[in-house]
């Protein structure tokens, strides 16, 4: 009799476990998802006075929200936005061998929520997710399996074709400094201006996901880790992107 009744227990109390809906928070790195290192190169058009080089990263990284509800019968749906994000050094080049001289660049990319700063590479999404759930008796866990709707907003990558287009807008008459200090001057505080105007390249995909979502019964608060497979979406030619992110966090659940 009192193992009926500890085993009815712990089935009300498993029931009890999943939410009705829940908001919260989540760490998100990008695995995969990288940038090439560009070694200096001569401007086209500065007759070799100036070159550009930039750095590389290995991953992106950042944070996201979500929102979700488990009421619905037979699926849920749950709604995700990401901002993932990786530094890399850009710089003009002066001068030849030992007398070169490089020039950091620092850049406030339109549209981010990042300060004048190392060029950074910004990705953000919106994911609308439908997930069939799945129960295993006595245990306050929900894993699921779905997919669902992507929008894209990315920022465009540094590179010398960017550096060299604003060099033929800004001299488009060739009339610029002889001096080649002069010169490199001028076109970073074109870069950097144009740079600022730049803004997002917005694109539309898909996303497959995985994922498991944990709640103790009565206590308002879960916990979810998901692994997510984009597919679609536009990127900058320079960047390779990994298609696979993670998402780790938790919040608040009724």
């Amino acid at each position: 009799m009192n193992f009926k009744l500890i085993f009815a227990a712990a089935a009300l109390l498993a029931t009890q476990s999943f939410a009705i809906a829940g908001i919260g928070a989540h760490y998100t790195p990008s695995v995969g998802t990288t940038l090439k290192e560009a070694q200096r190169a001569d401007i086209k058009g500065t007759d070799g006075k100036i070159g550009f080089s930039h750095g590389s990263f290995d991953y992106i990284q950042g944070f996201g929200f979500k929102a979700w509800v488990d009421i619905l019968p037979f699926v849920d749906i749950e709604a995700t936005f990401n901002i993932q994000f990786a530094s890399y050094n850009a710089a003009l080049w002066v001068g030849d061998g030992e007398n070169a001289r490089k020039i950091p660049l620092e850049i406030e990319l339109g549209g981010t929520p990042f300060a004048k700063a190392t060029p950074k590479y910004v990705g953000m999404n919106a994911d609308l997710s439908v997930t069939k759930p799945f129960s295993i008796p006595l245990f306050p866990i929900r894993p699921y399996v779905g997919g669902g709707l992507t929008i894209h907003w990315n920022t465009f990558v540094l590179n010398k074709a960017f550096v060299e287009g604003v060099f033929d807008k800004a001299f488009a008459d060739g009339n610029y400094p002889a001096d080649e200090n002069e010169l490199v001057n001028a076109l970073k505080s074109k870069v950097v201006d144009y740079a600022k105007d730049e803004g997002l390249k917005k694109s539309i995909g898909i996303h497959l996901l995985a994922g498991v979502r944990f709640k103790l019964p009565i206590i308002p608060i879960a916990a979810y880790a998901n692994v997510k497979c984009y597919l679609g979406g536009e990127y900058d030619s320079d960047i390779d992107a990994g298609n696979f992110a993670f998402e780790i966090g938790g919040g608040f659940a009724l």
